[in-house]
């Protein structure tokens, strides 16, 4: 296999030749870039920095690939590269959460040996939510924004404003892999055998195995064992437990505990030892993480009647655990992160940190709404087999369709990725066996016709 080099010292660059598997040396390039497009268009303008910065690093090896990027984000007319420092960074990124920008992403390979040169590039949409100064000076505590074009990033905290986009993800990471592997492909460098074969060898570390899932019904693939997914939760908990505030009553939590353990002990997944918290955010909002962690913010527990309702909520996140829809997001994800973070346990170390809070920010972004349907069917009849009255699940239902009606969406809703609440309603009444009534298809999402 011939050299690789990558012509940027990009943390997230980086990583992400990683995830293809190939072995490479960093030379940071010492071009120039351009920031005046002149008669460039903006495509242009960053496939000519690209392939500077590859031509400059390529004059100083013998022979082998050269891979380069460059990246900036467009607003209007204007052009957003990288911050001079934390004040043009604050300027910056407020200026960018007032309304939809591009994000463009030049790519050049070189082939030394070939003397073979490809430029390509790629551009995604961004769709941010507004910002307080408040929550940008919070973010620029967490996160460096120095070395990122437009001053955020969408793999870690950044992703909890920006609102969606439209295009490739990993173009907002820092390099789009889709487009990198057309190219290396095109200069037939074999980058899908090593990527299979690295998948190969982590899946073997993690131990894959084929079971039976039986909420679900389905043979499934894990690249993990419970003890594993045990410190996969353990991991993200501890992150958990440094950056949000635990509810200070000990009657709450005593209450949420109380009621989580009756439904753990009727669950279909026994193996784990459940967990329970609740935490001092405003938020109408719960999540589940791997390994039996259960978290209810302070805010949905003051919108309950009942424990009841408060059980339907409960029973909800514990059927994510159950079906295992935490582990198998994660999974899909990206398997490296989620290597990292089972080889870094070390309570102290910053890969097993910077993994779990990755990890933590694509569980709050909720599952699929298929997912979301099989945990209100599992948390009705685990509130029942529990004792409580799983009618619970469809008040409080139709109460939080009652308050999304009277105040805009947040960014950490429980509406965000949950389904329309008639839909859920109806999957509840059907495992209650109940009459359904036309109102329980009012909204009902239809699915697609294959």
């Amino acid at each position: 296999m011939r050299r690789i080099y990558l012509a940027s010292d990009s943390k997230a660059r980086k990583k992400l030749l990683n995830i293809l598997g190939l072995k490479f040396k960093v030379i940071p390039a010492k071009a120039k870039e351009k920031t005046e497009r002149g008669r460039l268009s903006y495509a242009q303008l960053v496939k000519s920095n690209a392939l500077n910065k590859a031509k400059e690093v390529s004059g100083r090896v013998k022979s082998g690939i050269i891979i380069s990027a460059d990246t900036i984000v467009v607003q209007g007319n204007k052009i957003f590269g990288k911050p001079k420092n934390l004040k043009d960074a604050k300027k910056m990124l407020k200026k960018l959460a007032q309304k939809p920008q591009w994000l463009y992403t030049g790519i050049a390979v070189i082939d030394k040996d070939k003397n073979k040169a490809l430029t390509a590039c790629e551009k995604t949409k961004i769709f941010m939510d507004q910002l307080t100064d408040r929550e940008i000076n919070n973010y620029f505590r967490q996160v460096s924004p120095l070395d990122k074009a437009g001053s955020f990033d969408i793999q870690g905290k950044g992703s909890f404003f920006i609102r969606r986009i439209e295009g490739c993800f990993y173009n907002v990471v820092g390099l789009p892999l889709r487009r990198l592997y057309l190219m290396l492909k095109k200069l037939n460098i074999p980058v899908f055998m090593m990527f299979c074969c690295m998948l190969y060898v982590v899946c073997c570390m993690l131990g894959c195995s084929t079971e039976y899932n039986i909420v679900t019904g389905k043979q499934e693939s894990y690249y993990y064992s419970t003890d594993k997914e045990t410190v996969m939760g353990e991991s993200i908990a501890r992150q958990i437990a440094k950056e949000y505030k635990f509810a200070e009553d000990p009657l709450i939590s005593k209450r949420v505990e109380d009621i989580g353990l009756r439904i753990a002990a009727v669950c279909d997944r026994k193996e784990l030892d459940y967990h329970f918290f609740v935490l001092e955010e405003e938020e109408v909002n719960a999540v589940s993480l791997p390994g039996g962690y259960v978290y209810i913010n302070k805010g949905l527990i003051d919108k309950v009647s009942s424990d009841d309702e408060l059980a339907g909520v409960i029973a909800h996140e514990v059927g994510h655990i159950v079906a295992r829809h935490s582990i198998k997001k994660l999974q899909g994800l990206q398997v490296y992160s989620i290597l990292r973070m089972l080889i870094a346990q070390a309570p102290g170390s910053g890969e097993a940190g910077a993994a779990a809070d990755s990890a933590f920010t694509e569980l709050l972004l909720g599952y699929s709404r298929e997912d979301e349907l099989l945990a209100d069917q599992l948390g009705a009849r685990y509130s029942k087999l529990a004792g409580y009255d799983p009618r619970g699940m469809i008040t409080f239902l139709e109460k939080l369709q009652q308050i999304n009606r009277r105040k805009p969406l947040r960014p950490k809703s429980y509406f965000k990725t949950h389904p329309y609440v008639p839909d859920r309603i109806r999957v509840v009444k059907e495992e209650l066996d109940e009459d359904i009534t036309f109102e329980d298809y009012i909204n009902i999402e239809q699915k697609p016709h294959k």
